[in-house]
C-alpha cells in the first residue's frame, strides 16, 4: 500500500512552472543592470563582398552614442577565431578545415547578416539610430549559395585551404584494407534490384522564443570579464569565448539564467560577444543587446540544408543486401564546432536504423558557402538518416510490387540477431522491432486500408498511408559532472552543469537526488548557468542530460551515503 508521503511525491508537480506562468522567470532582457550601454551591430546586407571603407565619422557624432568599433579597433587586442571545428578523422586523417572567423568583419564578408561594426550608446534607439549612419564601401563578389553549385568547377573559391569549397571530405565505415568496399561493391553487382532517390534536406531558420541576448561587463578589482547570455551549458559557452579573446577560463564568468528556447542553437560562441566584452572593458561599463527577430534570421546558427543520393541494392525476394549514401552537407561560410558531425557521424551512426543491411557505405562532403553558418538544430542528423532511408524502402517497394510493410517485416533485425552490430560499429543491445512493428500496424489498422481508401475515392478524396521507423544514437559526449553540498540546516545543492531550456531540470535532478539520498525532495536545490558556482559541463545537448547528469547525481549520493556511514561510524561510536 502507498504510503500519503508516497503519493505527495508523486503528484507534486514541476517546480519551474509556476515563476513562469506567472510572467516571473529570469530571462536575458529582464536582467539588464542598471546604467548599462546599449549595443547594435552592422551586418552585412551582402553574401559575399570586399570591404573598401569603412566611414564612422557620422555614426561617432550621433546623439547618445559613447564608441563605435569596427575590427580594426578590435586589432590590437589579437583575438583569434571565435569558430573551432572539433577535430575528428575524415578521408586520409585529416580533420575539417577551419577558416579564421573574425568576431567583427576584417576585409571581407562571407555571408548577410555578418557583423561589420558594433555602436555603444546610452539606449538602443540611440545606437541602432547611429549604426545606420556608419557607411561602408563594398566591392561584392559573386556568391555562391547552393551546396551543388559549389562543389562545381565554375563557383568561386571562399578558402584557398578549402580547394573547391570542401571542408571536411569524410566516409564510413573505416576500411583500410578495402575488403568492406569490395563487399558492397559485390552486394550491388549481385542485386536483383538496385533503387536510388535523390533528397533534399532544406535549410532551417531558427525561430526561438527567445531571441539571443548578451549583457557584457568587466570587473576591475576581480579583472574578470562577465558574459550573462542564453546557453544550454556555460562551462562550454565560457571555454569557447575565453579561447577566442585569448585569455584563460577563470578570467570570463559566464551566466544564463531561465532561457527561452534553444534545441542546439543557444550551445555556441557568437561574434557579437567579443567585441561586447572589449567594449565593457575599454568603457567600464556593462554592454547590453538583444538581437530582433529579423537579425537573429541571419546571425544564429541554422540547420539542416543538405543533399542526398542514396542507392539501396535488393534480392529478388527483396532482402536489403547493401545501402550506399552520398551526402553534400552546407557548413555556410565557416565551420561551427560540430557542425560537421551532423552529416557524418550523426548519419552512420543511426543507419541502418532498425533494418538488418550487412553492406553499407557513407560518404559526405562538408562544403563552404556563402550562408550563415549551421549547426546542431533539432536532431541533427539522425532524421535525415531515417528520413533518407524510408524513402528508399518506399522506391524499392514500388520497384518490387512488394507493399511497404512486408518490405519492411522481411528486413527487420530479429530478436535473435541482438546484440546487433551494424557496419558501422554500434551495437544495439537490445529491442524487439517485430513486434514493436506488428504492433503498430495492427494499431493504424494497416490491413483496413485498402477498404479505407476506395471509401474515400467515392467522395472524391484522396488518401494515402505511410511507414517511418526510426531509431537514434543519443547521449554524446559521455561525461558530466555533478556537486552535492549541505549548506546548513535540512538544506541540500545539487550543482549541475547542464542548462535547461523547459525540460524542468530542477524538478527531475533534484527528485533524483532526493530519492538516492532518502530525503524529501522539498529541501534539495538545483542550481545550473553559473560557471564560477556550479561544477562545469558540455551542456544540455544530444538527449544526453537525463543519463549522464542524472547518472553522476547518482553516483555522487552513493558516495554521500558511503562517506556518511563512515562519519556516523565515528560519532556513534
Amino acid at each position: 500500500m502507498q504510503s500519503t508521503a508516497a503519493k505527495a511525491e508523486t503528484w507534486q508537480g514541476r517546480i519551474e512552472d509556476d515563476a513562469l506562468l506567472r510572467g516571473a522567470g529570469r530571462f536575458g532582457d529582464d536582467v539588464k543592470p542598471e546604467g548599462a550601454l546599449a549595443a547594435y551591430f552592422v551586418r552585412s546586407p551582402h553574401a559575399f563582398a570586399h570591404i573598401e571603407h569603412i566611414d564612422v565619422t557620422a555614426a561617432k557624432n550621433a546623439p547618445g552614442v559613447v564608441a563605435v568599433l569596427t575590427a580594426a579597433d578590435l586589432a590590437e587586442a589579437h583575438y583569434h577565431s571565435i569558430s573551432h571545428p572539433h577535430p575528428i578523422p575524415g578521408r586520409g586523417g585529416k580533420v575539417a578545415v577551419a577558416p579564421h572567423r573574425p568576431s567583427l568583419a576584417e576585409t571581407r564578408v562571407l555571408h548577410v547578416g555578418e557583423p561589420v561594426a558594433m555602436v555603444v550608446a546610452v539606449s538602443a534607439p540611440a545606437a541602432q539610430e547611429a549604426g545606420e549612419k556608419i557607411a561602408v564601401d563594398y566591392r561584392p563578389l559573386d556568391a555562391v549559395t547552393d551546396v551543388r553549385a559549389a562543389i562545381g568547377p565554375a563557383a568561386p573559391q571562399l578558402w584557398p585551404e578549402a580547394p573547391g569549397n570542401i571542408g571536411f571530405d569524410w566516409s564510413a565505415p573505416a576500411d583500410p584494407d578495402g575488403k568492406k568496399q569490395a563487399a558492397l561493391d559485390r552486394a550491388f553487382k549481385e542485386a536483383a534490384h538496385v533503387v536510388r532517390v535523390e533528397l533534399v534536406n532544406q535549410r532551417l531558420v531558427v525561430a526561438s522564443l527567445e531571441p539571443r541576448t548578451a549583457t557584457a561587463s568587466y570587473d576591475v578589482g576581480a579583472k574578470q570579464f562577465a558574459l550573462r547570455c542564453g546557453t544550454q551549458g556555460v562551462a562550454a559557452v565560457r571555454g569557447q569565448v575565453a579561447g577566442a579573446m585569448g585569455i584563460k577560463p577563470e578570467e570570463l564568468r559566464v551566466l544564463t539564467d531561465d532561457l527561452g528556447g534553444a534545441f542546439g542553437m543557444k550551445g555556441w560562441c557568437y561574434p557579437e560577444y567579443v567585441p561586447m566584452l572589449h567594449a565593457a572593458h575599454i568603457l567600464q561599463k556593462p554592454i547590453h543587446w538583444v538581437s530582433t527577430r529579423s537579425e537573429a534570421f541571419v546571425s544564429d546558427n541554422q540547420g539542416r540544408d543538405s543533399f542526398w543520393a542514396a542507392e539501396l541494392a535488393l534480392s529478388k525476394r527483396g532482402k536489403f543486401l547493401g545501402l550506399r549514401v552520398d551526402c553534400l552537407g552546407n557548413v555556410g561560410a565557416y565551420i561551427t564546432g560540430v557542425a560537421h558531425f551532423v552529416f557524418t557521424t550523426h548519419i552512420s551512426g543511426c543507419l541502418p536504423t532498425v533494418y538488418d543491411i550487412p553492406q553499407a557505405q557513407v560518404n559526405t562532403r562538408c562544403v563552404l558557402t556563402n550562408t550563415v553558418p549551421t549547426g546542431p538544430y533539432r536532431g541533427a542528423g539522425r532524421p535525415e538518416a531515417s528520413y533518407l532511408l524510408e524513402r528508399l524502402i518506399d522506391a524499392a517497394a514500388d520497384a518490387t510490387g512488394i507493399d511497404a510493410a512486408e518490405l519492411r517485416r522481411r528486413n527487420l533485425i530479429t530478436p535473435d540477431k541482438i546484440p546487433y552490430t551494424t557496419v558501422f560499429g554500434n551495437t544495439y543491445d537490445s529491442g524487439d522491432f517485430p513486434a514493436i512493428f506488428e504492433r503498430t500496424l495492427a494499431l493504424a489498422d494497416y490491413a483496413g486500408f485498402p477498404a479505407r481508401r476506395k471509401a474515400a475515392k467515392k467522395l472524391g478524396r484522396l488518401r494515402g498511408v505511410g511507414i517511418g521507423c526510426y531509431l537514434e544514437i543519443a547521449g554524446a559526449f559521455p561525461e558530466e559532472a555533478a556537486r552535492i553540498s549541505f549548506p546548513g540546516g535540512k538544506a541540500v545543492t545539487v550543482s549541475i552543469g547542464a542548462g535547461a531550456s523547459g525540460q524542468g531540470h530542477r524538478t527531475v535532478f533534484g527528485k533524483v537526488a532526493a530519492r538516492r539520498l532518502g530525503i524529501a525532495s522539498g529541501v534539495v536545490t538545483v542550481t545550473a548557468g553559473d560557471s564560477a558556482r556550479d561544477v562545469p559541463g558540455f551542456g544540455a545537448v544530444a538527449s544526453r542530460s537525463a543519463m549522464y547528469v542524472g547518472g553522476a547525481i547518482a553516483v555522487g549520493a552513493d558516495k554521500v551515503i558511503e562517506k556518511g556511514k563512515h562519519v556516523a561510524a565515528v560519532l556513534l561510536q
